[in-house]
């Protein structure tokens, strides 16, 4: 993957050189990234301007909530950014301010995949750096790139698995009580916990689990057979039926098939 600022009009391109100037000038950060569609090439004109600050915890530098609270003004007053949010429909800014910890989460059995590897990938495999003043970056991807320790990797493939799992075995059972839309919420978490076992059992980080999926399956995993698998599962015909019960089974093969419990040998 070709990663480099792409910028699809010069007011993305001006933004991002004043928020730069801004966050360096004002605070003691670590590093400016460029992430998602401007990183990858994949812009338009409606596209937002995805950019982190990168503050380590060390006591030398800014803490996040400074960095928070300057950025609440600064888009309220700066020219380049107004000029930005009328060059397209949704053209804004989504600024991140991160230390580079990262923590897996607690999450809900019902709540659909955590971002532990999104942000790892997106942050550090996907990222590209605007403005570096120390090697923090570089540290954190010596840490973390090209994949975790395989210790992590094999408790998070089989917390992820039995994720997945529970929210296709509830299928059937709402299935009984006439819960369709509860079956369907339960279908969709279970294919995105799918996409998150799949790259963990590939040792690859994601970009996201609900868009750029082919680009994904097919270009970083290289198994254009499984788009082609994906790209069907919420076609149902009739919605309140056991159609969706079908489609969890079709999950569940794929699970199988393609990050088995035998991924965590």
């Amino acid at each position: 993957m070709l990663l480099r600022a792409t910028y699809p009009t010069p007011e993305h391109r001006a933004a991002a050189d004043a928020i730069v100037d801004f966050f360096v000038s004002n605070y003691n950060i670590d590093a400016v990234l460029l992430v998602n569609s401007c990183a990858r090439g994949k812009a338009t004109r409606d596209s937002c301007l995805d950019i982190i600050m990168l503050s380590s915890p060390e006591p030398s530098r800014s803490p996040l909530s400074a960095l928070e609270a300057g950025w609440t003004d600064f888009e309220k007053s700066n020219q380049a950014i107004k000029a930005l949010y009328k060059v397209g429909k949704y053209s804004v800014v989504h600024p991140d301010f991160i230390s580079g910890v990262f923590i897996p989460r607690e999450q809900d059995e019902a709540d659909g995949p955590d971002d532990f590897e999104l942000q790892i990938g997106n942050f550090l495999a996907y990222s590209v750096p605007l403005w570096e003043g120390s090697d923090y970056l570089t540290q954190l991807k010596q840490q973390w790139l090209p994949y975790y320790n395989e210790e992590l990797r094999q408790q998070r493939l089989a917390r992820v698995r039995w994720y997945c799992l529970n929210n296709l075995h509830h299928i059937p059972l709402y299935i009984e009580r006439g819960l369709y839309f509860q079956s369907f919420d339960r279908l969709y978490n279970a294919y995105c916990e799918f996409l998150q076992a799949l790259f963990i059992a590939h040792r690859t980080y994601p970009i996201a689990y609900n868009k750029w999926i082919r680009e994904q399956v097919e270009e970083i995993l290289g198994l254009p057979a499984l788009y082609r698998q994906l790209s069907h599962l919420f076609e149902i015909k009739q919605f309140e039926c056991s159609e969706i019960a079908d489609k969890a089974k079709e999950v569940e093969q794929l699970l199988e098939e393609y990050a088995p419990s035998s991924s965590l040998d």
